[in-house]
């Protein structure tokens, strides 16, 4: 009959090893050797032989009397080791996706556990979304019955014991393994775990506990939103289970375009139309702004595509203060139709101004440029 291994050998740790190391060697093992995972006809003894060394370096008694007296000393304790005794709990389930009763799954099912958030989409006009403004938005989530105060039972009657479970919220079944019978504990499937049963459930929320209320709140816009801001208003969303927080409301912005005005970051961009007259000779010309209509100085002879700023005229900057400008592109408009007077001015000038034509160093990507670089 072949000796039996050294148990630290088998697990490939010093004698001196922590019950972390050890520990450590043997989940490592354990995923190495697995026979749902390594195919080799060696591999279930291995398994065996890993978990055997485990299950007596892991408890300090039997590690003691091993170190002493190696596989003699641990007669005492009934020669094989037993694997029941170990709490092998979290690396089982780690391996197999089960758990092994180590932890109590009702104890983790009713803790208290945070709401669940909502969202609300809401679109703005672009001034709302400048100068900020309150809004009044109108959704549904659930909320405490009032009837049952939460408990699903119609008033007057009480939950009883789940009969499957006895009130654990668990059931436990044997499940044969190469270590033998361990016990496997799942959620009940009668009571879902809560371990009780509601005879006479609550003719308002149907056993829930919740009821689906629709809601109105105001919600105060900040200056300088724009599309994908989401504004969160704590502690409105669906409500805690156990005794938890409630989540959040979420509010999605989305801005509608505007008829004139365009947005770049707090800059906001405008088009604007001048005749040549406007263009040759400047002026002063009233242009629309989100503060309404404002004067701009046109210099003389400006070009088409030029820039130019209004300083303190675009979107309030959403963190800190101060605000954008609004950037004005101008765009020199040629007549399509002249009556005869017109025709006879056009005419007069263009005799003084001769009849060349000169290529330009610059065109529309360097306007463009010019625009977006503020």
């Amino acid at each position: 009959m072949p000796s039996k291994r050294d148990y630290y050998d088998i697990l490939g740790v010093h004698r001196s090893a922590s019950p972390e190391e050890i520990k450590s060697s043997f989940r490592r093992l354990a995923r190495q050797y697995h026979p749902d995972v390594n195919k080799s006809h060696d591999a279930e003894e291995r398994f065996k032989e890993i978990n055997e060394a485990y299950a007596v370096l892991a408890d300090p008694q039997k590690r003691a009397a091993y170190d002493r007296y190696g596989h003699a000393g641990l007669n005492g304790f009934g020669g094989m080791p037993d694997f029941t005794n170990v709490d092998l709990g979290d690396i089982f389930e780690e391996l197999f996706g089960f758990g092994f009763g180590r932890r109590s799954g009702r104890q983790q099912r009713n803790a208290p556990r945070r709401g669940a958030d909502l969202q609300y989409n809401l679109t703005l006009d672009f001034e709302e979304a400048v100068f900020g403004v309150e809004k009044e938005v109108e959704f549904t989530r659930d909320e405490v019955c009032k009837r049952c105060d939460g408990e699903g039972a119609e008033p007057g009657t009480t939950k009883s014991n789940c009969p499957t479970c006895g009130g654990s919220g668990e059931v436990r079944a044997s499940r044969q393994t190469i270590f033998g019978s361990m016990v496997q504990v799942t959620t009940c499937p009668n009571c879902r775990g809560t371990g009780t049963i509601i005879g006479s459930p609550c003719k308002v929320c149907n056993g829930r506990g919740l009821e689906r209320k629709t809601v109105k709140k105001k919600v105060d816009i900040p200056a300088g939103v724009d599309s994908g801001t989401q504004v969160r208003l704590n502690g409105e969303g669906q409500p805690g289970l156990n005794g938890g927080p409630q989540g959040d409301l979420y509010i999605a912005l989305n801005v509608r375009p505007h008829k004139y005005f365009h947005r770049r970051d707090d800059d906001i961009l405008l088009d604007l139309d001048i005749n040549v007259a406007q263009a040759t000779l400047g002026g002063e010309v009233e242009v629309p702004t989100v503060d309404g209509p404002a004067e701009l100085s046109i210099p003389v002879g400006v070009q088409p595509g030029k820039v130019l700023r209004m300083r303190g005229k675009g979107v309030p900057h959403l963190r800190g203060s101060g605000r954008g400008d609004q950037l004005v592109m101008v765009n020199v408009a040629i007549p399509h139709k002249l009556n005869a007077e017109q025709r006879k001015l056009f005419e007069q000038l263009a005799a003084t101004m001769g009849t060349e034509a000169h290529p330009r160093e610059s065109g529309f990507l360097d306007r463009l440029r010019e625009v977006l670089g503020g």
